[in-house]
């Protein structure tokens, strides 16, 4: 069986790879892949081929990948909703999969700070005065987007309402993409997502940047506040990209996908295409990506449990 399984990663790969998304294309995450999943073709001498399956605040697309085969053919890109929607579904008993057991890391491919946005109609210039403007008009009705049940959205906007002791209703999307066009509408008043799905609209002025998650201000949109600045700690969350396989994959093929991706976000051009996005290359290995998860869905899963999300 060993004997094989080295045999099978020193020929991997002999056909496609397939790149599973669960977003719709134009969100960060599609994009993302999309440049690494580009250089991988060009290294590995096969087609990496992106397939987008959204819904269900990306769960869709990542129960696509937990009973794929575990041959390193089938992989998923997903980001900090993954622990997050994970917690939520398991506490309804609500989850098609297990992200302890269902999965095996492969690497965090970059990390893109997470901001949240406004519609410019909203009278306030940041997370703190739209608290102080929804408890200083009871019938102010405010509506939030977020891409699912579970997303970083939901979960972040119910801690925000939990923490600011305000009401806003919340809004689901099957993605970044949909949720951004409500957003400039004005059909919703407060989103989010991670920073390069709407900086060229932050830019532009035709949506505000109310707080970002991270944990220091964004070097490109300095002057955004952190949510720790504005006095909700409780929110503070750092964004990220990474693959990931069917659990019983290979050792040896997922050491070789997580070579791939490391090499694919340090080449030149790579590099320059993720920071335009305002993305940081980052290449972990499996164990250091497990350990984020693991952090993130033990920091909100007493929001998630209180809030009875689904």
């Amino acid at each position: 069986m060993i004997a094989s399984s080295i045999v099978a990663a020193q020929t991997f790969p002999t056909k496609p790879i397939k790149m599973i998304v669960p977003f719709p294309a134009g969100g960060t995450t599609d994009v993302v892949a999309r440049i690494i999943a580009q250089r991988m073709t060009e290294s590995m001498g096969q087609p990496v081929l992106i397939e987008n399956r959204a819904g269900a605040g990306g769960a869709i697309g990542a129960d696509l990948v937990a009973k794929a085969a575990p041959d390193g053919y089938t992989i998923l890109m997903h980001n900090l909703t993954f622990p997050l929607s994970s917690v939520a579904q398991t506490l309804n008993k609500r989850s098609p999969f297990n992200v302890d057991t269902d999965f095996a890391g492969i690497s965090i491919a970059v990390y893109v700070p997470f901001i949240l946005t406004a519609n410019p109609s909203v009278p306030a210039k940041d997370l703190r005065e739209v608290a102080t403007l929804l408890r200083a008009n009871k019938n102010l009705q405010y509506n939030y987007g977020s891409t699912g049940p579970g997303s970083a959205v939901h979960v972040l906007g119910e801690a925000f309402k939990r923490d600011a002791k305000v009401e806003m209703e919340h809004v689901a999307f099957k993605g970044a993409a949909p949720l951004k066009q409500e957003l400039l509408s004005g059909r919703i008043q407060i989103g989010g997502d991670q920073l390069s799905t709407s900086l060229a609209e932050v830019r532009a002025g035709t949506l505000k940047a109310i707080a970002t998650t991270a944990s220091r201000r964004i070097a490109v949109l300095p002057d955004v506040p952190t949510v720790r600045e504005l006095g909700y700690p409780n929110l503070e969350l750092e964004g990220w990209n990474g693959l990931f396989a069917p659990a019983k994959t290979p050792k040896d093929i997922i050491d070789r996908l997580q070579r791939e991706v490391v090499a694919a976000i340090r080449h030149p051009e790579v590099v320059k295409r993720l920071n335009d996005l305002g993305a940081e290359p980052a290449g972990s290995t499996p164990a250091e990506q497990d350990a984020i998860l693991r952090r993130q869905m033990d920091q909100f899963r007493g929001v998630i449990r209180e809030m009875k999300l689904d």
